[in-house]
């Protein structure tokens, strides 16, 4: 009776950890740059229940027995999001679609809407993602596809937490010229490739540094670490994964627009009301075994 109980507080256990993430979805519905979490459930291992005899020696199989749920891990998924105009000479989006080439065949990977792909051989292979490289106070690399830049008075680019903004040559972008003459970002536009353009005359900005975007070969090494902000927990991961793009790399760089979030309202809306029934359901049954358990110790237990 008990094992039933157990199962019953591990389905909550679990369905609270979903609705806590559909919830957390929900609320940054509108932070640019935020990307979907989805909360995956593992099953316990299951147990053999063989039927006993007498001498306690198994007589047959009953069949397999699973012992609960639990919510084992919580997944970015990096879609692409909707890119929205501001107008804000700052702001900036990246449009994405990255190549994988299967290593078997030498061909393009199609990926399923996820961005995973499960190869011949059992390998999974997840799709590349570009990123916005930024420097925080302590000298270290993040990742984000939160544009909403910033200028500060030394004439730095900054992202939206206060982070150094990182060119394509891994340095912090300035925006002064090669006399180190500060140029207003209102004058400036960016082309497709991140590269800084006088606004008037449209030639290239000598001296200026372009946008860093990073290629992430494998965005699922990557930890959530708040703010929009993305890391990797290993330099060798870092080392392996980041890299420039290629040149067949389909990422284009859009000034005065930012992305939104990827969350799917609907389907959000969805997630957050079964999770709520299941975890109704397995309080109902918890409350069962708490009546059984009553009768059994107050009313079976007199006779």
């Amino acid at each position: 009776m008990l094992r039933g109980l157990y199962t019953a507080a591990a389905g909550m256990i679990s369905q609270q950890r979903r609705h806590d993430t559909v919830t957390n979805n929900i609320a940054n519905i509108n932070t640019p740059g935020y990307k979907q979490v989805n909360a995956v459930e593992r099953s316990f291992p299951e147990m053999l229940v063989s039927l006993m005899g007498g001498d306690h020696n198994p007589r047959g199989s009953l069949g397999k027995l699973n012992t609960g749920v639990f919510a084992e891990e919580s997944l970015p998924q990096y879609t692409q999001g909707d890119v929205t105009e501001t107008g804000n000479a700052s702001d900036f989006a990246l449009l994405a679609d990255l190549e994988a080439i299967d290593p078997n065949t030498n061909e393009p990977i199609v990926f399923d809407a996820n961005g995973r792909k499960v190869l011949d051989n059992g390998e999974v292979m997840y799709k590349p993602q570009a990123f916005f490289a930024v420097q925080n106070a302590s000298g270290e690399t993040r990742y984000t596809r939160d544009g909403r830049f910033k200028v500060d008075k030394d004439d730095n680019l900054l992202s939206s937490t206060g982070s150094l903004v990182l060119g394509a040559n891994g340095q912090p972008i300035k925006l002064k010229d090669q006399l180190g003459n500060s140029v207003p970002i209102s004058s400036l536009r960016v082309n497709a490739k991140g590269e800084w353009l006088d606004n008037t005359t449209g030639q290239p900005v000598v001296g200026m540094n372009a946008i860093g975007i990073t290629r992430i070969e494998n965005p699922n090494l990557l930890i959530r670490e708040g703010d929009g902000n993305y890391k990797f927990t290993t330099e060798e991961d870092a080392a392996n994964n980041a890299g420039p793009l290629g040149l067949r790399d389909a990422v284009e760089v859009r000034q005065g627009s930012v992305e939104r979030s990827n969350v799917d309202s609907a389907q959000s809306m969805v997630d957050m009301m079964a999770a709520a029934r299941a975890y109704e359901a397995n309080q109902k049954i918890i409350q069962y075994y708490d009546r059984s358990l009553d009768k059994a110790v107050n009313e079976v237990g007199r006779v």
